[in-house]
């Protein structure tokens, strides 16, 4: 499996479970478990991409261990971000 590939796929993982894990903390804003979860992968993917710009070990190969969970931690971390975002867009949207 390519590099590239490897860090799409860890980043998804990482959107995801951070968007879950967003929507599960903040009820009034969680976007339902599918929402969080599209919304999460979502944002793992552009934001890591901007976060490895940013903090070059985000950016690293998947050679070690290290670059790996740097691709999940900025993945959960900008996934939860974006999930958070949506969701409060959406609360005011329905008011």
């Amino acid at each position: 499996m390519s590099g590239t590939l490897l860090n799409l796929i860890l980043q998804i993982i990482g959107g995801a479970i951070g968007g879950n894990a967003a929507g599960g903390a903040m009820k009034n804003v969680t976007l339902g478990t599918a929402g969080n979860t599209v919304a999460g992968a979502i944002g793992g993917i552009a934001g890591t991409s901007i976060l490895g710009s940013l903090i070059p070990a985000l950016a690293g190969g998947t050679t070690d261990i290290g670059a790996m969970a740097g691709q999940l931690v900025g993945g959960g971390v900008t996934g939860a971000i974006v999930t958070a975002v949506v969701g409060m867009v959406m609360a005011n949207m329905k008011k």
